[in-house]
């Protein structure tokens, strides 16, 4: 099962609900709380299309978002002088379990 780390990187302007470091962790469908720092609905909005694409196995630089396993995407809140708030920066690192590594490995032995 894929687990997302989504990793707060850089803030421009200010941001009422992030700090940097904070982290947003996904594991299957779930957002598990207990390893969550914060969770916005804006930054969620921006967030959730590329959660569910690269759970699906779809790679970062396939959608033209990173490279190797990292994606970075941002808060649809465009700051000042637009708003009051700040646009956030969020990385994320796709996390494969240690079966599906194994598994994956021998496929690729198999061919």
């Amino acid at each position: 099962m894929e687990k997302l780390i989504i990793t707060v990187i850089k803030i421009n302007g200010k941001c009422p609900v992030f700090k940097v470091g904070d982290r947003i962790v996904i594991e299957g469908p779930q957002v598990k709380l207990e390893e969550t720092d914060a969770i916005c609905t804006h930054a969620f909005a921006s967030l959730i299309p590329y959660i569910v694409a690269l759970r699906k196995g779809i790679k970062p630089s396939e959608l033209g978002l990173g490279k190797k396993d990292k994606a970075y995407v941002q808060c649809l809140d465009p700051g000042p002088p637009y708003t009051e708030g700040g646009t956030v920066i969020f990385e994320i690192t796709v996390v494969k379990d240690e079966a599906e590594k194994s598994v994956e490995n021998s496929k690729r032995g198999n061919r």
